[in-house]
């Protein structure tokens, strides 16, 4: 009886309801043997690889995507504007987030270093106040929000705390336009002079957000194909001149690469293939975003584009951040050949993301998501949103850690720039991605994410390493553990060191439902050197 009791302690994991794993030898004697030592390079990601978006919008004020549950505020006319065609009870009133907030700074400046990307839907139409005066108290005419000095300093100075590089997008509604509609680089021109002027920078942007749905974000009507060309072509030459340091993104579409029917979006919809076939090459670098569903709240742009809790482990719907993916590579390798790809803008799903994206359940697409990309070429991946709405690695008014957070603070510990190949699987439920160890020369970090369930999955490791394991009570728990810890914040809002657990050498045993980072300090990797 001993024996037995002995046996069944050394393969006991914390599983994601809090019970006991048991696996009996039988179960793990087929487990395959990692071979950190010989894992072979496959690419390299940016050093800020991790990154993130604040919306313009929570910049400025205005309305954004209503946490669900929430009652929302009353909008003040100057921020009532919502894209065209959406359904304004969708959205809820917010005040200019506070950049300077300590915990906030604290709290991003442990993911750095990072790109903080402020663009989104309403950048695309918002005006840029350059002067110290009061903004007026609505938008000028083809406008229909205000960014002042004060609101854009706070952003090159809470990137320059956090050690973040800024990318953007800028305005291109018709108040940024000639007597024939074309795009005139008037407050562009103003935006890079101002920000020069305080001693920041743009280290990259896209030329409008999402020229897929330029209708809906603020184009005039009727934009096409031909016309974002015509843009472009005085877009480019522009940047080149006034900030020839920044790196030019695009397209940037959205909406493409899965068999589903496009979704009720208001306004034309333009494919990124003629946007490129127009435009020839002229992108430093490939830029696409991605979503694999559309939120609950966006249920009436048809059932094809929504999933379900249920599905949110499945092979199939976490696959689809892969298909995306391997649609843009495609065009990029058609229309703009060696470029770098950088994703800017994604999470769970579109509209401010579905009810469990704030929760633990969203830790396994977010981690499988940066590994799958990281392995595919993908060179930058920024999450939608730091601190707003659902899908916020932060709660948007208190700036609490949410699951994704913890996640993304491990990745940030451990994974390097160097992707290397793990070797096969033993189940399609066990998701592994390799990096080299940040930090550690020949070192590596393993990443292994079981999605399944009811079953345990194992491997034999050759070596030692540090074992960190994320689990939580339930699936859509708002707090995650780590080897069975509660993580939280410290004393004074200090993030707290995250420590491994030492794993012997031997069979290791990876829980139903949980996700694993294992550091191996003494791989000795020559690739990792």
């Amino acid at each position: 009886m001993r024996k037995k009791q002995q046996i069944a302690k050394a393969v006991i994991t914390t599983t994601i309801v809090g019970l006991l794993a048991y696996s009996s030898p039988a179960v793990a004697a087929s487990a395959p043997a990692l071979a950190p030592a010989t894992m072979a390079r496959i690419g390299t990601v940016d050093e800020r690889f991790q990154s993130y978006n604040i919306e313009m919008i929570e910049v400025t004020g205005g309305r954004f995507w209503k946490p669900y549950g929430a009652n929302g505020k009353p909008a003040s006319a100057p921020a009532g504007a919502v894209p065209t065609g959406m359904d304004p009870s969708m959205y809820e009133y917010r005040g200019p987030i506070n950049l300077a907030n300590p915990r906030l700074r604290a709290l991003a400046a442990a993911l750095g270093p990072a790109y903080v990307r402020v663009s989104g839907t309403w950048a695309n139409s918002t005006y840029f106040q350059d002067s110290d005066a009061a903004p007026p108290k609505n938008p000028p005419q083809g406008f229909n929000g205000v960014l002042t000095r004060q609101q854009w300093k706070g952003v090159v100075d809470f990137a320059r705390a956090i050690d973040a590089k800024v990318v953007t997008s800028f305005a291109t509604s018709p108040g940024t336009r000639d007597g024939q509609g074309v795009w005139t680089p008037s407050e562009a021109r103003k935006v890079l002079a101002y920000t020069k002027s305080i001693g920041g920078s743009i280290a990259a942007a896209e030329f409008m957000n999402e020229p897929t749905y330029a209708e809906m974000g603020g184009a005039p009507k009727g934009y096409d194909a031909a016309a974002y060309a015509r843009d472009i072509n005085v877009f480019r030459p522009f940047m080149k001149s006034a900030a020839p340091e920044m790196t030019i993104l695009g397209p940037g579409g959205v909406g493409e690469g899965l068999p589903l029917p496009p979704i009720g979006l208001a306004g034309s919809i333009l494919s990124s293939e003629d946007l490129l076939k127009a435009t020839g090459p002229v992108f430093d670098a490939f830029s696409y975003h991605s979503y694999g569903a559309t939120s609950k709240r966006c249920a009436a742009m048809g059932p094809a584009s929504q999933t379900t809790e249920a599905a949110a482990l499945s092979e199939k719907f976490l696959a689809r951040a892969g298909a995306i993916e391997a649609f843009y590579a495609g065009l990029r390798d058609r229309f703009e050949p060696g470029k770098p790809i950088w994703l800017t803008e994604t999470a769970d799903a579109a509209c401010g993301g579905n009810p469990w994206a704030s929760t633990f359940l969203d830790s396994f697409r977010y981690l499988d998501q940066l590994g799958r990309l990281a392995k595919n070429g993908v060179r930058v991946h920024m999450h939608n949103t730091l601190a707003s709405s659902d899908y916020g690695l932060l709660d948007g008014n208190t700036f609490t850690p949410r699951p994704n957070y913890w996640a993304a603070l491990l990745w940030r510990k451990l994974m390097g720039t160097t992707v290397l190949n793990p070797g096969p699987s033993p189940a399609t439920s066990l998701h592994l991605y390799a990096q080299c160890l940040r930090g550690t020369q020949g070192g590596v970090a393993l990443l292994a994410i079981n999605t399944d369930r009811k079953a345990s999955q194992f491997l034999d490791l050759p070596m030692t390493s540090q074992r960190y394991t994320l689990t939580a009570r339930t699936l859509t728990d708002a707090k995650v553990q780590i080897n069975s810890s509660d993580l939280a914040l410290g004393d004074h809002d200090n993030v707290p060191t995250l420590e491994g657990s030492p794993e012997k050498a031997g069979r290791a045993s990876f829980a139903p439902a949980s996700i694993t980072f294992l550091a191996i300090p003494d791989a000795h990797n020559q690739t990792c050197r």
